[in-house]
C-alpha cells in the first residue's frame, strides 16, 4: 500500500471518529519519522502539539497535564489526553499510531479551538501535519491542506 493510500485511509478513519458526538470535534494528523526506539521524542511531539492545541482552545498550557491512562483498562497504551489542572476538563486527545515503521499522531479537540490556526502553528513548529474537519460531509472534503 502506497503512502498516499495510507494517508487517505488515516484521514478517513480520523474523520469517522470525529462524527456526531456530544461535542463538535476537529482533528489533526501529525506525521513523524520517529520509530519505536524514539519514545522520548514521541512524548515531546505529543506534549508540544498538545500545548499548541491548549493555547488555541483558550487554556494556558501550563495549566494542563497529560493523562496517559496507565491505570485505566479502557485506555490504549499509546493514547493520551490533555486535561485542565482545574477540574480535569477535556482539552485534547491523541493516539500514537505506528504505520510503516514510523508514528503518526492523531489529535482530537473541540472544533471551536480553530483547526486552521492550530495547523499553522504546528507546521511553524516544524511538524508535517494535516488538519481534519469534523463537520465535513465526506472524508475527502475533511482534509485541510492535505498532501
Amino acid at each position: 500500500m502506497g503512502a498516499n493510500t495510507l494517508d487517505a485511509d488515516l484521514r478517513r478513519r480520523t474523520w469517522k471518529l470525529l462524527q456526531p458526538g456530544q461535542i463538535t470535534l476537529d482533528g489533526l494528523v501529525v506525521h513523524t519519522d520517529l520509530g519505536r526506539s524514539h519514545e522520548t521524542e514521541m512524548h515531546q511531539v505529543s506534549v508540544e502539539v498538545g500545548d499548541i492545541i491548549a493555547d488555541h482552545a483558550g487554556h494556558d498550557p501550563r495549566e494542563t497535564f497529560v493523562y496517559s491512562g496507565t491505570d485505566d483498562p479502557e485506555f490504549a497504551s499509546n493514547q493520551h489526553q490533555g486535561l485542565t489542572l482545574d477540574g480535569e476538563s477535556f482539552v485534547w486527545e491523541c493516539q500514537q499510531l505506528l504505520r510503516d515503521g514510523t508514528f503518526d499522531v492523531v489529535f482530537y479537540f473541540e472544533a471551536d479551538a480553530g483547526v486552521g490556526g492550530i495547523l499553522d502553528d504546528v507546521r511553524d513548529a516544524g511538524h508535517a501535519a494535516t488538519g481534519v474537519r469534523g463537520d465535513a460531509e465526506t472524508p475527502a472534503g475533511a482534509a485541510i491542506d492535505g498532501d
